[in-house]
């Protein structure tokens, strides 16, 4: 039998539709390859509106809820000291004491001066009371009854000066003790038994600082406060029924929560210097934890944001420029990039003002992998 053979131009164009069918087949693989390698899965969180409690962080001082500076109300030498320096007094204790030699025989002086008023009072008074009975009886004169009245008012009105001179010298007496006008801890004794002291003098004897509660000044910018004002009004952020907010306080550097307490007023003007506005706070101090002049950072619930966006800070980034940067998958499920305008943060979270919508889908796992327009697909992140 005799065998067929291919002419050759026959098995060139064998050839070639068998290599076009080969290098279609890879390349339609090599495509299907790429594809499945371009849907890259990326983690997604689908953004929804939520009312979020605002928080602000600012810079405190704390300063005591009431300062005395003892000093004396009378002159002379200090005796004795009776207080222990750093320790807690109270009000109407006795602090120093004043020599009071000279003092008790003012008010010695004072009582007999009175002694003697009121003994000249009696004797005018019984004269008055006789002429006024001779007078009906018109045995004396309307002169002589005239004097005898004028005599009688005469003592009564120094027996008044006496008795206020014996008053003012008991009191000088009485503050020859030094007593403290507050309750609070006080501080050091800034002069010593020997001393002499003088009413008006500028040097206070020791100072009283009542610790508990404290008050602590809080600083805001001006214009972060008229932001929040503005906000306010147009019900953006709404204000407890009190309108009284709460402040947690901390020690600068430190996360431990030192007090809890209230927001009570701030000042009506503006610091020129610093262009800010001085929030007063006040707290609890039981154990003294808290002392005047401690800086502080205190946390200031600002209100509520109503319908507000937030988006894991995992999910923002920056560029170049400094302006933050969300990945969004679009309904084509496809990256997409949006810049935002951020409002602060509420824990974790951006409060993001612009550039998000609710129901878009922000990429917060496998940004790395991915790029703008490439397509993806999505896996909910709980």
């Amino acid at each position: 039998m005799r065998q067929r053979t291919l002419s050759p131009i026959a098995a060139t164009v064998l050839a070639s539709a068998l290599f076009v069918s080969g290098c279609s087949d890879s390349n339609e693989g090599a495509a299907q390859q790429q594809q499945a390698q371009q849907q890259q899965t990326v983690g997604v969180v689908t953004i929804q509106p939520e009312n979020v409690e605002l928080q602000v962080t600012l810079p405190g001082r704390a300063t005591a809820f009431r300062t005395a500076e003892v000093r004396p109300q009378v002159g002379g030498i200090l005796e004795q000291k009776f207080f222990t320096e750093g320790s807690t007094v109270e009000a109407g204790q006795s602090l120093y004491q004043i020599d009071a030699s000279t003092y008790q025989a003012d008010l010695s002086a004072a009582e007999a001066a009175v002694a003697q008023a009121e003994a000249t009072l009696a004797a005018s008074s019984a004269r008055f009371n006789r002429l006024q009975d001779l007078l009906q009886q018109k045995a004396v004169s309307q002169q002589e009854y005239d004097e005898a009245e004028a005599s009688y008012l005469q003592a009564k009105a120094a027996l008044k000066v006496a008795l206020a001179e014996q008053e003012r010298a008991e009191l000088n007496l009485e503050y020859t003790k030094v007593k403290a006008p507050i309750s609070g801890r006080i501080g050091r004794s800034l002069l010593t038994e020997g001393a002499l002291v003088s009413v008006g003098q500028t040097q206070a004897l020791t100072t009283i600082h009542q610790l508990d509660p404290i008050y602590v000044d809080i600083q805001q910018g001006s214009e972060a406060y008229l932001q929040l004002q503005q906000s306010i009004a147009s019900g953006r952020i709404t204000m407890a029924a009190d309108n009284q907010p709460r402040v947690r306080l901390f020690a600068n550097g430190s996360n431990e929560v030192l007090a809890e307490g209230k927001l009570l007023f701030n000042e009506v003007t503006v610091d020129p210097t610093t262009s800010a506005i001085t929030l007063r706070a006040q707290f609890a101090n039981p154990e003294r934890r808290i002392l005047p002049g401690m800086y502080v950072t205190a946390e200031v619930a600002s209100g509520s944001l109503q319908d507000a966006l937030l988006v894991p800070q995992t999910g923002v980034s920056r560029d170049p420029r400094g302006r933050a940067i969300a990945m969004v998958v679009n309904q084509e499920g496809k990256v997409e990039q949006r810049y935002l305008e951020l409002d602060g943060t509420s824990g974790d979270a951006w409060i993001v003002r612009s550039g998000l919508a609710a129901g878009d889908q922000v990429i917060v796992e496998g940004l790395q992998k991915i790029q703008p327009g490439a397509p993806v697909q999505t896996e909910e992140v709980k």
